[in-house]
């Protein structure tokens, strides 16, 4: 018989531990400094301390099968036996490694974002020919681990259709395949998987599906009725609960309803309890908390939603929206915010607090205002109308920034920054704590600003950056510049694999009180006669990878960071630099998952870049920059924003931007060296994927730069690669010439 689900519950938590110590570990075991041993007991100790933390902020019903080395959707890959043949070298932890980082040799798979947010997923490689064979030793492990300490917990695992629908063809698949036409097979590793869940006594298992709150096709849906029929009807098997995130599930919902599955989770955040009456007879997760935001939950508004999908729905559990990844764990270790502000944030800890209490509202049914909940108060904001005026037709521009800066045909240049030492990044945290001065610490930054122009001069690039050596991230610091951001010192949110950040949070209006980046910009330029870029992070990136203000549109809050990049980038060009990288990495990110609202924010996101860039003159060279978001399904908005030069990730995905480019009309910078793995490009490799960028950007027109910035690399690795980049650059220059 069917056990009840928990009265609360969460659908995820973060996994990198409260001080990155799985970082830690996995950079050490990376490195050789640290055995396989170390890692796996740091992985042990961190899953044990959030259960049992869980379990003491009284949450009934806990997760597991959370945890990752690098990535769920990878996990899950592994779990279905989908391990191309290329990377099964060594044991399985190689193996797993290999195909999120590379090897010796060997690319690893594609990443790209997770849905509109800034975690980063592997992408699988699935093929008619792929072999499935069922893994089921990570999510048994973890049940047992939870058991052995005396607590009960649910296997939160990817659905079979989100997982197909997020994969891509293997490279040598017939023309017109898609991983979904896998999906029986798919569905019968499942199936083996729910048996030994049940024999190993399992109650529920929690099937993720935030592919449904996309537009789907009609055969799409019917791949969720065939699945979750399937699974459904099974005997042996523990409850399912189906769960969807990210908005909402529209017309999958009835398929989801009509299917033999107990559970159904929403997020009633980003989404609405419209149709919600389909799911009478089964429970319904409320996802009233939101897993994507660190502000308090309006309890009055959350218990009032609550009671109303009971009424309609009958069983409602109380959930966050989606998993906690996306958030830190816990507000009251940052001491350091002013205590108004603090009051008014909830991270991980906190939110799972306000499930465990609506759960007991909801269980009382209380009426009228909630105790020691204070009204929301109106914030006062600024608010007006920007028009760009335009800058010259590129045509003109691209003349005139060719007399100006004099570049070789396939111009080298990188993204922005290079290693950020563990040198530069003790002395920033001493300079924090008061341990050393600030001539001291800038005299640091200026050697290694003179060390990187050296480099790239030596090495022979043609266009330079200044390495960024001062910014600890490339949208904090210019959140600790800029009145309305708070900054934490513990807020780490994981993006990919050992790569955490720690979002600014956005709760003001933006204004710059002064200049952020002339003065480096300045005294780098001044070592070198060949052009600096200017480094600056576009508006649409700074607030997507901010935590945002909730009582403002977004596309006003844009716009006010816009105004302060726009004055940024005159008082760049006053102070004689010529070329201007405005980066807009999150542009494709924060693109809304249903096509009816993607035309209106594309509008307002380019008009906001083109505002803050519009001011420059037609001799500065305007470039941006976007990385690992798969940029080529927007490039008609790309090209909108009307950039001199614009650089794409195209190494890692094997030039995949460059089938959909087309006649793109300004300068164009695919990436030839990805620097998310360790692997150094032979100069042939890189020589062979500039010939393939050839075939569709014209030589005048193509720049040659790697995916993305340095500051993850060692500088051993660098300087060979950017030596590799040189050579095939003018390999090709002087065949072209």
């Amino acid at each position: 018989m069917t056990s009840s689900f928990p009265a609360s519950t969460v659908l995820g938590y973060p996994r990198i531990g409260p001080d990155r110590e799985l970082k830690r570990a996995l950079e050490a075991y990376w490195e050789g400094r640290a055995s396989r041993e170390d890692l796996e007991e740091t992985a042990r100790r961190l899953r044990e301390d959030t259960w049992r933390r869980l379990a003491a902020l009284g949450l009934e019903g806990l997760p597991s099968n959370t945890f990752s080395y690098y990535d769920q959707v990878l996990d899950t890959a592994v779990l279905l036996g989908a391990v191309p043949e290329r990377y099964r070298h060594g044991d399985d932890l190689a193996t797993y490694f290999a195909m999120a980082r590379g090897a010796e040799g060997i690319a690893p798979l594609r990443m790209t974002k997770w849905f509109d947010t800034n975690y980063h997923y592997i992408v699988p490689e699935i093929g008619p020919d792929t072999v499935f064979s069922l893994d089921a030793a990570k999510p048994l492990a973890e049940v047992r681990e939870a058991r052995a300490l005396g607590l009960e917990t649910r296997p939160v695992l990817v659905g079979p259709v989100t997982f197909l629908l997020l994969s891509q063809a293997a490279p040598d698949s017939p023309g017109g395949f898609a991983p979904l036409d896998r999906l029986d097979d798919v569905v019968e590793v499942y199936a083996r998987l729910l048996a030994e869940l049940a024999a190993e006594g399992v109650g529920w298992v929690q099937l993720d599906e935030p592919a449904l709150v996309a537009d789907r096709t009609a055969a799409e849906l019917a791949a969720v009725e065939t699945a979750y029929g399937r699974l459904g009807r099974l005997e042996n098997r523990p409850a399912l609960l189906v769960t969807s995130c990210f908005g909402d599930l529209g017309d999958a919902l009835p398929v989801l309803a009509g299917t033999p599955v107990e559970a159904v989770g929403l997020d009633l955040v980003r989404g609405t309890a419209h149709g919600v009456d389909a799911l009478a007879g089964k429970t319904v997760v409320a996802g009233v908390v939101s897993g994507r935001d660190v502000w308090r939950t309006d309890r009055d508004r959350a218990l009032a939603t609550l009671l109303a999908v009971r009424e309609r729905a009958g069983r409602v559990v109380v959930s966050t929206s989606c998993s906690l990844l996306h958030v830190p764990y816990d507000v009251e270790r940052e001491t350091g915010l002013d205590p108004a502000l603090r009051g008014r944030l909830a991270f991980a800890e906190q939110k799972v607090a306000e499930v465990v209490e609506l759960a007991a509202l909801l269980a009382a049914a209380p009426g009228g205002r909630l105790p020691g909940h204070p009204a929301a108060q109106d914030r006062p904001h600024a608010s007006r109308v920007r028009t760009a005026e335009g800058r010259a037709p590129y045509a003109v521009r691209a003349a005139a920034q060719a007399e100006h800066l004099k570049l070789p045909l396939l111009p080298v240049t990188t993204i922005g920054s290079f290693p950020q030492t563990g040198e530069l990044r003790r002395a920033r945290a001493a300079l924090a704590a008061g341990e050393i001065g600030e001539a001291a610490y800038e005299s640091m930054v200026r050697a290694e600003i003179e060390r990187v122009i050296a480099l790239q001069e030596r090495l022979g690039l043609d266009v330079l950056v200044h390495g960024e050596p001062e910014r600890n991230d490339m949208v904090q610091y210019f959140a600790e510049h800029l009145d309305g951001f708070a900054v934490t010192r513990h807020g780490w949110v994981q993006s990919y694999g050992s790569r955490c950040t720690r979002p600014p949070i956005l709760h003001g209006d933006v204004r710059r009180p002064e200049p952020i980046t002339v003065r480096w910009a300045r005294y780098a330029q001044s070592l070198t006669s060949k052009p600096v870029k200017g480094m600056l992070t576009g508006p649409v990136t700074i607030v997507a990878w901010s935590f945002v203000r909730d009582d403002l549109p977004l596309r006003e809050v844009v716009f006010q960071v816009a105004d302060a990049v726009r004055e940024e980038v005159g008082d760049l060009e006053e102070a004689g630099i010529r070329v201007i990288q405005v980066d807009e990495p999150a542009l494709r990110e924060l693109v809304p998952l249903r096509r009816a609202e993607q035309a209106a924010y594309l509008e307002w996101a380019v008009a906001a870049y083109r505002w803050a860039t519009s001011g420059a003159s037609e001799r500065t060279q305007i470039h941006t920059h976007l990385c690992y978001s798969d940029a080529d399904q927007i490039l008609a908005a790309i090209d909108a924003l009307d950039a001199d030069v614009t650089s794409i990730e195209s190494a890692r995905s094997r030039g995949r931007v460059l089938g959909a480019v087309g006649a793109f009309p300004r300068g164009l910078g695919p990436g030839v060296y990805d620097i998310h793995s360790p692997r150094v490009p032979g100069a042939d490799e890189v020589e062979h994927l500039l010939a393939e960028a050839l075939r569709t950007v014209p030589a005048e027109r193509l720049w040659v730069n790697p995916d993305c910035g340095l500051k993850t690399r060692s500088y051993e690795q660098v300087e060979a690669a950017l030596a590799n980049v040189v050579e095939a650059a003018a390999r090709l220059r002087e065949r072209h010439s």
